[in-house]
């Protein structure tokens, strides 16, 4: 099915409203896509949907319509507290995204008001906004959401105001589990009536997405939307067709310099270049800055909190420019225009590989992708055709490539500020890839992490336990001492000088610390002393002991084997004198007899 046009909107066996319909001709959106054109009709003759589609394919549209639609066919008009449709994203820049859209659409309608509920703003101020404005249609993400259930003592009956909710809507609903938000679902969904239109919209299944669809949706038509000229039997491509996916392989020291030269020869359009970890991002993008002239360089992790939004905003509008990003971008974003989505990292799982890809061509337009990989990665490229359907070819080298690194080390010796950076960032990437689910690729013992420390242009390398005990002759640390490097910034240099005389004056006592673990020791430690914490505050709260109970049980069934002469009573007396505790019982058994 071709994932462009599935003819005009005027082709629905639905009669959408006229507001509607302009709406949609002033956004130049003539024709439908195939996800739009199945879930449209569906979802307004009041059937549960589960839509799978590739991303891109324009399922934002596929529920806005159907919400505006069936809010508009109520019989009874909603009240300025009443909440009749609920939108539920995993990421704030996607909820912004959905609310920009359903905006565009409820300003024909002005008996509609919306309300955006997500992280990174106060939470009193929602509050006041909703008691104040009231709203219609909320879009929100799911920790704001919940924390908005719970504002009854300021003054906000949420619960109240969704008794009258005809749709709720899980955008990108297998994310949302993913990032752990299953609790805050299913608290939410105990708030809200049984009896609504339920829809779930996503670009992958999973199995816990499954059990959502079965505990939310009665009886779901399920839409899955496959490319153009693939065969119905034919496993779906999870990739837009008009995507150009490739691979590069670099050693670690020359990944950073490919990328670099890359960027530099694309500096007119617009790219997203995906990191593995939050401070990777903060190295990178600041290194990148200053290295690629003349070009908007903007950065956005989820440690961000009020900087987020208007970050995101600011790179939608540009014409060209470079987005560095964690995965929290990864997801239903729509950024006009995107020419080239560059993986630096490969994510830690196959599905967000994805995900990343598919911010570049979106609705029928053209896109292209690049991973880079290590030499001993790329058996991922035949893992990514076999597991996510994504086949990738791979590029010819990155012409014109210079060394920057040194400029990089320029730049840390500069500034202690760029130094811990980039401590930070090294850190960071063999923590995460120690924790990559694709474990017999991504092995951590076949990192080179000489050559991987000269990619992150380090003076020296950190002390983690990941190189306890290891030498790496390969990798010539700087001469320079690194503790006198100082901080630009003179007030934080000055707290730091303050902070080392204090230490030489008042040295702390030397305690007796257990040696650090690398971080795959110390998960299991932690598991191991949970279990063990947890057994003890069973015993606490038992009249009689785990162990005892199982030796009592034990002995019972000894006993029985006696009493039925599958073992002689020497062999039982064996058995027995290891066990004290059962002492009674055996006396009891030789004072009784034949009886026992």
């Amino acid at each position: 099915m071709d994932n462009t046009t599935d003819g005009t909107w005027d082709s629905l066996p639905v009669r959408l409203h006229d507001n509607v319909l302009q709406t949609l001709e002033e956004l130049k959106f003539s024709h439908m896509t195939p996800v739009q054109s199945a879930c449209i009709p569906l979802f307004m003759s009041n059937k549960d949907v589960a839509a799978e589609a590739v991303t891109g394919s324009g399922k934002t549209l596929a529920f806005v319509i159907p919400v505006i639609e069936l809010l508009l066919r109520r019989e009874e008009k909603l009240k300025k507290m009443q909440v009749g449709a609920l939108v539920i994203t995993p990421t704030r820049e996607l909820a912004l995204q959905i609310s920009e859209v359903m905006q565009q659409f409820i300003q024909k309608f002005p008996q509609f008001t919306q309300i955006l509920l997500i992280g990174g703003t106060n939470p009193i101020e929602d509050v006041e906004k909703f008691k104040e404005r009231g709203a219609n249609i909320v879009i929100a993400t799911p920790g704001r959401l919940e924390d908005m259930f719970r504002r009854k003592s300021d003054g906000l009956d949420l619960a109240s105001s969704v008794k009258s909710l005809d749709v709720l809507v899980l955008d990108e609903a297998d994310r949302l589990l993913d990032m752990g938000f299953e609790a805050s679902l299913n608290t939410i969904l105990g708030y809200l009536p049984k009896q609504r239109r339920t829809g779930l919209f996503s670009a992958t299944q999973t199995q816990e997405l499954e059990k959502l669809v079965r505990a939310g949706l009665r009886n779901p038509v399920r839409i899955t939307v496959k490319e153009k000229g693939v065969a119905a039997t034919a496993p779906a491509q999870k990739t837009p067709s008009r995507l150009s996916n490739y691979y590069t392989i670099c050693r670690s020291e020359d990944k950073f310099n490919n990328l670099v030269a890359f960027l530099r020869q694309h500096k007119h359009e617009k790219l997203l270049v995906f990191f593995s970890t939050c401070a990777c991002v903060e190295y990178y993008g600041r290194a990148l800055e200053t290295l690629v002239k003349k070009v908007t360089v903007c950065c956005i992790h989820g440690k961000m909190k009020n900087k987020r939004n208007k970050i995101f905003a600011d790179f939608r509008s540009l014409k060209s420019g470079i987005l560095v990003c964690t995965d929290v971008m990864a997801r239903g974003i729509d950024i006009p225009d995107v020419h080239w989505v560059l993986q630096y990292d490969p994510p830690s799982s196959a599905s967000a590989f994805v995900h990343r890809c598919g911010r570049t061509a979106r609705i029928g337009n053209q896109g292209n992708a690049l991973v880079f990989l290590l030499p001993m990665e790329e058996s991922y490229i035949n893992f990514l055709s076999i597991n996510q359907k994504c086949p990738l070819q791979k590029m010819s080298p990155v012409a014109d490539v210079v060394d920057v690194l040194p400029k990089v080390q320029a730049m840390s010796l500069a500034d202690r500020a760029m130094f811990d950076r980039g401590m930070r960032a090294f850190v960071s990437y063999v923590q995460a890839y120690a924790k990559h689910e694709c474990s017999l690729i991504f092995r951590i013992r076949d990192l080179d992490f000489a050559s991987l420390a000269r990619g992150f242009a380090l003076l020296r390398l950190p002390k983690m336990p990941e190189l306890r005990g290891k030498t790496f002759p390969d990798f010539v640390e700087t001469t320079v001492d690194t503790d006198a490097i100082r901080y630009k910034d003179k007030s934080r240099e000055k707290l730091r000088q303050k902070q080392l005389k204090d230490k030489e004056t008042n040295p702390l006592p030397r305690k007796n610390f257990t040696k650090n673990k690398s971080w795959s020791k110390q998960k299991a430690k932690k598991e191991r002393r949970k279990k063990l914490s947890a057994k003890r505050k069973h015993d606490e709260d038992s009249d009689m002991e785990e162990q005892d109970m199982k030796d009592l049980l034990d002995d019972t069934r000894l006993l029985k084997r006696l009493k039925k002469g599958r073992i002689s009573e020497e062999d039982f007396e064996k058995q027995m004198t290891r066990k004290p505790k059962i002492c009674a019982l055996i006396n009891e058994h030789k004072g009784s007899g034949s009886e026992m």
